[in-house]
């Protein structure tokens, strides 16, 4: 059953109609303009943490939205009915929202699925599972690894913490019984580690099996590369500050959701993720520089007790969502090189399914140099649509580099060439499940 608020029936084009409501659990928020294009752009917000407050947003932000509207462009969002790791949910909301604008303002010409962080995720599902009802899409700093691949990759890094750091506490890594006492004991255990060269190097190692950036404040240039003391602390932040809360505490809400645990490190070569990772040489010189044996630790790492995954729950996760690259509407995705949390080899991860499925076309990538999660500038987004809409209306990618058309914007785009690692542990459907 629709609840609406602040709502009119006056038909598309004659004047502006406002819609918020609920439609079930999930609340929603629609916008048209007047003169309506029939165009619906459909927002899908990020991860709100469990049990915090779930708002329904049409957009990103008020200049995306005045953008958007002042060019005679539809926006709608939903909440969806329960927060943490709810693509379940976010898949069926959404598709009832676009239903419900269907009935009640009219069926639109197309639909542009965007969306950031875990509403990129959404995204690039939506157009995965619905692709007959959306037109394109565009998700920011999404988590394009996918499910498994990203809690595996969490898992990594909390194992080679407990490992090298903490080996006989009580950590809990899977099957958590206290999310908020069990990130309080990380923590603690950071604090410990991080006063120390030997642990410094530790986490730097953890850092690195995770492909955390060497960059955390967006205010403050990037460390050069070579300047591994500045890199690590800026990792020891993500970690600290961010990434924990994931591995230690909200891990929770996801095996509650999917029936027990849906993460594996079997097989693991530890030698290997630190190979192919961009701070492997960071690593080295820390480990040197401590007094360090790093490949000792590495060995202690591969040697270790390995943790398998609960069937059930890794097909829950795979479910929801894996991603198998048969891209059939255009698609551009968005990110900054420094982000911590969602990292940037998400974008390889994706290219590379899409790849495989000899849809690359229909993909493009756009990098932004920046530090931070989801940290663009509304004309960078601003930009971003329009490269999007361009291909839309002409059928092909423009290579130059996007440029923002909005004069209420005063900084300008700041996109680079960019090239991201591979991601540390891909994972795509059809891909045995180790337990």
């Amino acid at each position: 059953m629709a609840a609406c608020s602040n709502a009119n029936t006056t038909s598309p084009g004659s004047r502006p109609m406002t819609l918020s409501g609920s439609i079930g659990a999930a609340k929603y928020e629609i916008d048209v303009p007047a003169d309506w294009n029939g165009t619906l752009f459909l927002w899908s917000h990020g991860y709100v943490p469990p049990g915090s407050t779930n708002f329904a947003q049409a957009a990103p932000s008020s200049a995306g939205a005045t953008w958007l509207t002042d060019h005679h462009y539809a926006i709608a969002g939903s909440s969806y009915s329960s927060t943490g790791w709810a693509l379940q949910d976010a898949f069926k909301d959404q598709i009832a929202l676009l239903d419900f604008f269907g009935t009640r303002v009219g069926k639109p010409q197309r639909v542009i699925a965007w969306g950031a962080s875990l509403g990129g995720i959404i995204t690039a599902g939506l157009v995965q599972l619905y692709p007959d009802r959306f037109a394109a899409a565009m998700p920011l700093c999404g988590v394009l690894s996918g499910g498994v691949a990203t809690w595996n990759t969490e898992l990594d890094g909390a194992y080679a913490f407990k490992t090298l750091l903490a080996p006989k506490s009580d950590l809990q890594l899977v099957h958590i019984t206290d999310g908020a006492a069990n990130l309080q004991l990380a923590l603690q255990t950071f604090n410990e580690a991080a006063a120390t060269p030997r642990g410094q190097a530790r986490l730097a190692l953890m850092a690195a099996l995770i492909d955390l950036p060497g960059w955390f404040d967006p205010r403050l240039p990037e460390p050069a590369p070579a300047n591994y003391a500045a890199r690590a602390l800026a990792q020891d932040a993500w970690l600290s500050r961010v990434d924990f809360a994931f591995a230690f505490r909200f891990r929770t809400e996801l095996e509650q959701r999917a029936g027990g645990n849906p993460s594996w490190n079997v097989g693991v070569d530890y030698n290997h993720q630190l190979s192919i990772s961009p701070d492997h040489a960071e690593v080295i010189a820390l480990y040197e520089a401590a007094g360090l044996d790093l490949q000792a630790d590495l060995t202690a790492l591969n040697s270790g007790t390995r943790i398998g995954a609960d069937q059930s729950a890794a097909g829950y996760l795979a479910q929801y969502i894996s991603f198998d690259g048969q891209l059939s509407v255009p698609t551009l995705s968005v990110h900054t090189t420094g982000d911590g949390l969602v990292v940037a080899p998400n974008e390889s991860a994706y290219a590379e399914v899409v790849d495989s499925a000899g849809k690359l076309g229909m993909l493009r990538q756009l990098f932004v140099h920046r530090a931070g999660h989801c940290a663009f500038t509304p004309a960078e987004t601003i930009a971003a649509l329009q490269v999007l809409l361009k291909r839309l209306d002409t059928g092909s990618w423009d290579g130059a580099a996007p440029a923002s058309s909005f004069s209420g914007i005063a900084s300008p785009p700041a996109f680079i060439s960019f090239s991201p690692a591979p991601y540390p542990r891909p994972f795509t459907k059809g891909m045995s499940i180790s337990t």
